[in-house]
């Protein structure tokens, strides 16, 4: 007799999907912004979130934006990866692979502060962004590079959330992400999609980027 898969546990009240298209797909990346740490391959410590547990629940999403390399990450030394929600099509290379994670509205927050290189705190205004809504499906909390919030969606009653930059793909001159970067990309993607290395290889392709198989 066949047995049941076991019933997913559905969104708590204050929980939201944060949906990662960069290093974060990787789980071991995750973690070290929600316990603190150095990631494999990279050049400076996280201070960790408030909140240390690991998502409930991870699970893979497409975007019908397109990913772009830009800028120069301290962490990694190459290109970042961003998200532009408008630019979708094959022509301008979407949809790009997510990855979706149940955490609270705290650890967003602190995820985010992490990324615009702030220290995790009480009363962060992203918290209270996160729990009222976004209006529209955009906020902007700053010029920086990760300071621009965007609803993409709702997922099990719960907001699908991510953040990236204020400019689009067009806008901004695009850079080579270095191979510890990719490397996270690919961890994640391999985790959460199964992809061999033909798969990696063909979306890496369409980002403009060369896969280097481990």
């Amino acid at each position: 007799m066949s047995q049941e898969a076991p019933a997913q546990p559905l969104p708590d009240h204050g929980e939201v999907w944060y949906v990662s298209y960069g290093s974060n797909m990787s789980a071991a990346r995750l973690a070290v912004y929600l316990e603190g740490g150095r990631p494999s391959g990279g050049s400076w410590t996280n201070p960790g979130a408030r909140n240390s547990a690991p998502p409930r629940r991870s699970l893979p999403v497409d975007l019908p934006g397109a990913l772009y390399f830009a800028g120069r990450s301290s962490q990694w030394r190459g290109g970042t990866a961003f998200y532009d929600h408008d630019a979708q099509g094959p022509e301008q290379g979407g949809p790009t692979a997510a990855r979706a994670h149940l955490v609270t509205a705290e650890q967003f927050a602190d995820v985010a502060a992490q990324e615009m290189h702030r220290v995790p705190r009480e009363g962060d205004p992203i918290e209270e962004v996160v729990l009222g809504g976004i209006d529209g499906g955009t906020h902007h909390a700053g010029p920086g590079h990760y300071e621009t919030l965007i609803e993409v969606g709702r997922l099990e009653g719960a907001p699908m959330l991510l953040f990236t930059a204020p400019h689009g793909i067009d806008h901004v001159e695009h850079t080579e992400p270095s191979p510890s970067y990719l490397a996270m990309l690919t961890a994640g993607l391999r985790e959460s999609r199964q992809w061999g290395d033909s798969e990696l290889s063909a979306y890496f392709e369409r980002l403009g980027v060369e896969h280097r198989p481990a």
